[in-house]
């Protein structure tokens, strides 16, 4: 576990101390070198349960992915971040990278805490990093008030929860994730209890975001800058999803039917969001809206609570992660060379940049569940088991596979194909760190297709 988090740390002090010309290749390296140690973690956990455990910290076969999924991403940010950052003063510049290393130290301890409290606290840290990154390096005036959206609604989700976990400390005696389990089931009949069951989830539905609390999310991606919308959109919504399936165990009597009115809006939530890409002219508005459409999916799969479901769950939530991640950075570098995230405006781009091309076709591939990729194993699994659920749900799962599929290609379509502007005239030829970028967010997608147990969770 030490090996990734002391590494970790001590990329902060190294952005501070190297040389300013060293500064990006050495961040570079270092998180890679990291990146590569921590797919240590998802090996032979499925026997083991959880791994290098402590009092504190334990990786099991549910937070190895998505623990390897942060320390993927963090060089892919620094690559993607590269080139806008490069005007900036090189004081700024460090503490950029000390802020995106910090976040990835923060999620590291939130996925792996063995205690609920740590968890937490670790869940409200990474709000400090993200909230610099939007407001200070986001594009427009509109950042201040997409931060502002981003912090009151985490905010006003996740007080309830600490309340919550205080009462259950107080009733059970433990709040760690191994013993909590092993309790007494919870003779849960008030209303008080009803509400204390609203408590624990409600912090993790926002974060996810469950449609109705998703607000913030459109906002905060907007006006994020690149490594700010892939962070968010890869790892931060699915730590909603990480304390939703470890604090289910608890609520069990419950959840069956206090659930159902969350589960009709995350269905539901699927479909509107879905028809709302349709009519974006945004593009990274567009993708914003369709991660809500994704974790609403999620959403409804872990408030199922059945095995398969779960399952469905994890497998989805590492490949929209990959893949939303990447089709922010493609956005960015559309962004960066036209300077407008209308897609009217800057279309048809495959003409002048092809290769930039095949990664938009992969990624929009991906986005719209192709087979044999990762996400429609997620998705497939999830909607046999909300099926399986109930059959009412393939209703709203069916027209939102449909219009998935829809916006996905109307995506490509409108910002790949068709003849060049007549005003775009000086494009920047693409860069090798670009499609290094986009190579390293599809490989392990495409490599998954080949070794899928490894994000199956307890199933495996």
């Amino acid at each position: 576990m030490l090996k990734i988090l002391i590494p970790t740390i001590m990329l902060i002090p190294t952005t501070w101390l190297v040389p300013h010309k060293w500064l990006w290749s050495s961040t570079l390296l270092n998180s890679l070198v990291i990146a590569a140690c921590s797919l240590t973690w998802m090996k032979k956990l499925a026997e083991t349960g959880a791994a290098s455990i402590n009092n504190y910290l334990a990786v099991d076969s549910l937070s190895a992915p998505l623990m390897a999924l942060t320390c993927w991403l963090l060089p892919l940010m620094i690559l993607a971040s590269q080139h806008h950052m490069s005007h900036e003063p090189a004081n700024r510049q460090r503490m950029y990278l000390t802020l995106l290393t910090s976040l990835q130290a923060f999620l590291i301890m939130a996925f792996s805490a063995t205690e609920i409290i740590l968890f937490y606290i670790m869940f409200e840290a990474t709000l400090i990093p993200t909230l610099i990154i939007i407001t200070r390096w986001g594009n427009q005036t509109e950042r201040l008030n997409a931060g502002t959206y981003f912090l009151f609604y985490t905010l006003a989700g996740s007080l309830p929860l600490i309340v919550a976990l205080l009462l259950l400390q107080n009733s059970t005696g433990t709040l760690s994730i191994l013993t909590l389990p092993y309790t007494n089931p919870l003779p849960l009949a008030t209303y008080a209890d009803k509400l204390w069951w609203a408590g624990c989830l409600m912090a993790f539905l926002v974060k996810m975001p469950l449609y109705g609390v998703h607000l913030w999310l459109p906002k905060a991606h907007v006006e994020a800058p690149v490594a700010g919308s892939m962070i968010l959109a890869a790892v931060l919504l699915k730590l909603g999803g990480y304390g939703m399936m470890r604090l289910m165990i608890m609520l069990d009597p419950l959840t069956k039917e206090l659930s159902y009115p969350f589960i009709i809006f995350a269905l539901w939530g699927v479909v509107m969001t879905s028809s709302i890409c349709l009519r974006q002219t945004d593009l990274k508005s567009l993708i914003a809206y369709s991660s809500v459409s994704h974790m609403g999916l999620v959403a409804a799969a872990i408030l199922i609570q059945t095995p398969w479901s779960f399952t469905g769950a994890l497998i989805l939530m590492i490949a929209h992660g990959l893949t939303s991640s990447a089709l922010f950075c493609l956005a960015n570098m559309n962004y960066e060379r036209t300077h407008s995230r209308t897609m009217v405006l800057a279309r048809g781009l495959q003409v002048a940049l092809p290769l930039m091309a095949t990664w938009w076709f992969i990624s929009s591939l991906a986005n719209l569940a192709l087979p044999p990729l990762p996400n429609l194993m997620g998705e497939l699994i999830i909607i046999t088991s909300l099926f399986n659920w109930s059959w009412w749900t393939l209703v709203f799962t069916g027209a939102g596979t449909l219009i998935t599929a829809s916006y996905s290609l109307y995506m490509f379509l409108m910002t790949q194909r068709g003849p060049l502007p007549a005003h775009i005239i000086a494009l920047d030829p693409t860069h090798s760190r670009e499609h290094l970028v986009a190579v390293l967010h599809l490989l392990p997608l495409l490599l998954l297709i080949l070794k899928p147990e490894l994000i199956w969770g307890f199933t495996a």
